[in-house]
């Protein structure tokens, strides 16, 4: 037995020897050298180059590293042996991923790449301004060298194009209000936000399904249209005006509008905006492929037509003027008076260079709308196209219309009902001029029993019908007497200018004559 221990301690002495004739013969810097050589000799004749994407690139996230990894776990295959499971917050849907030191094979435009998802464990860090995660994280894509060309220049940025589509079909909408007083939140930012469950769509939209297809192919141009706003020189935004009565569906067209394209909405009330610089900070932390709101827009900040004066007779304003200016009110009309607080300062000019000026570029496919029940007070340098590009007229309720309302409250098709009950729909429905609001409480309160609404809806149009013949009678009368009343006021305001004509020769010729006798 002490030989046995003899000899092995012979033997580790031999190896130790060895080991230190080879360090001194093959130094660190020579079997480096060496190794390196050797790589190069097998990329030099190996068919196949690789590249490593690491999932922190220096001290920050590698966008691409993310993008590849959300668009493989929509092309990992369901028959793999092992996959990874996560849930983003905000997100509707658990995706599948490779897990750790897995590989899968991807195919694009007929090439054949394969990816490798590789983890390893990360040395003992050193002082480090941000603590980096204890695993070394990355993917390896392996490509043949001929398909280089390929895959760099399309293959990356098809991915890319892929994760940014998964990330918006999986990833919930969300509803942004900017905080008040434009105080910052915990992390900084001005925006305050709720998950947006809004379940309005256009197929629930009741509007003309002609105007309705018409802004829905409006809108996937808008979303499809990066290369032609590039080759345009145009800054990849729309606007939207939303005009019309109370209760014809301005804000459940926003919500479809959002949910057609799956954009956030960030609501902007500017009662809670102090001035220009604000309205600008704000903008600037919007996110791409969102909807900027503003609602009732004539209720919030004065943006009353400039071609009138407070007198009410035309005259030129300044963007700068006091009158442009947001009040401590809401609403149109006189600015504060002395020893008032002025509230906030947003001029008209701000809010112009907020939708079309230099600042409205900062960021990308961006929608703005705005929503008002009086277009004709709002200016007309607002409404212009470049700022409110198409202009959509939210009318009273319509055939059509009543229609997708009844589909979507009683399940009722225009077969299913009688033809002498649509007859009479048809002829009262424009008359009555009702809201799609007013008719869907109609529906909902009877919504027990769908007989008993459909004619308690008939027996409203007919009703409000009958209110507006005689409320139109009677306005086109009244309308008759104010324009008999503005010619006598007309009139009685000409005659004692006439008047004072007359009086003014004779007193003329005195003068003249006074002035002879001088003479």
């Amino acid at each position: 037995m002490k030989e046995y221990w003899t000899s092995f301690a012979s033997l580790l002495g031999v190896l130790a020897f060895c080991q230190s004739l080879l360090q001194v013969i093959f130094p660190p810097e020579l079997r480096f050298a060496c190794l390196n050589f050797f790589n190069r000799l097998f990329t030099l004749f190996s068919s196949y180059c690789y590249f490593d994407i690491t999932e922190i690139d220096g001290v920050n996230t590698n966008e691409l590293y993310n993008a590849i990894q959300l668009y493989l776990s929509s092309s990992v295959s369901i028959n793999g042996s092992r996959l990874s499971l996560t849930r983003a917050l905000n997100s509707s849907a658990i995706t599948f991923g490779l897990s750790n030191n897995d590989c899968i094979l991807d195919t694009f435009n007929g090439v054949s790449v394969v990816w490798e998802h590789v983890v390893t464990q990360r040395q003992a860090q050193t002082f480090s301004w941000r603590p980096l995660p204890e695993e070394k994280r990355g993917f390896t894509l392996r490509i043949r060298k001929r398909d280089k060309p390929l895959i760099l220049d399309s293959y990356l940025d098809y991915i890319m194009e892929k994760a940014n589509e998964i990330r918006r079909k999986n990833q919930d909408r969300l509803l942004y209000t900017n905080s008040r007083g434009g105080s910052l939140d915990s992390r900084g930012h001005p925006w305050e936000s709720v998950p947006f469950k809004h379940p309005s769509t256009f197929d629930t939209l009741a509007m003309d399904p002609v105007k309705k297809q018409e802004i829905m192919d409006d809108l996937k141009d808008f979303a499809n249209g990066q290369s032609f706003y590039q080759k345009t020189g145009r800054a990849w935004k729309r606007g939207y005006l939303l005009y019309g009565p109370p209760g014809t569906g301005k804000s459940s067209m926003i919500a479809a509008m959002a949910n057609y394209l799956s954009y956030d909405i960030y609501d902007l009330e500017l009662t809670e905006v102090h001035n220009n610089s604000e309205l600008r900070k704000l903008l600037m932390k919007t996110s791409s492929k969102s909807i900027i709101v503003i609602e009732d827009i004539d209720c919030s900040i004065n943006l009353t037509s400039r071609k009138k004066n407070s007198n009410g007779t035309a005259g030129t304003r300044n963007y700068y003027d006091p009158e442009m200016r947001c009040g401590s009110g809401l609403g149109p009309g006189p600015g504060p008076g002395p020893g008032e607080d002025a509230g906030n300062s947003i001029t008209l000019s701000g809010l112009l260079n907020f939708t079309d000026g230099l600042w409205s570029c900062c960021g990308s496919e961006r929608i703005f709308v705005f929503t008002t029940n009086h277009v004709e007070k709002l200016d007309p340098a607002l409404l212009r196209c470049g700022r409110m590009d198409m202009h959509i007229f939210m009318s009273y309720c319509s055939y059509p219309a009543l229609m997708i309302l009844l589909k979507n409250y009683l399940g009722y098709d225009e077969s299913d009902l009688d033809a002498e009950f649509l007859k009479q729909l048809g002829e009262v429905v424009d008359k009555a001029e009702m809201t799609p609001a007013d008719i869907s409480e109609v529906l909902i309160k009877n919504r027990r029993s769908k007989q008993k609404a459909v004619s308690e809806l008939l027996e409203a149009l007919k009703t409000r019908a009958e209110k507006m013949l005689i409320s139109g009678n009677s306005r086109e009368k009244n309308s008759e007497d104010i324009i008999e009343d503005e010619e006598q006021e007309k009139r009685a305001l000409e005659s004692p200018r006439n008047e004072g004509s007359e009086l003014e020769e004779p007193c003329k010729k005195q003068e003249d004559e006074d002035e002879e006798k001088m003479k």
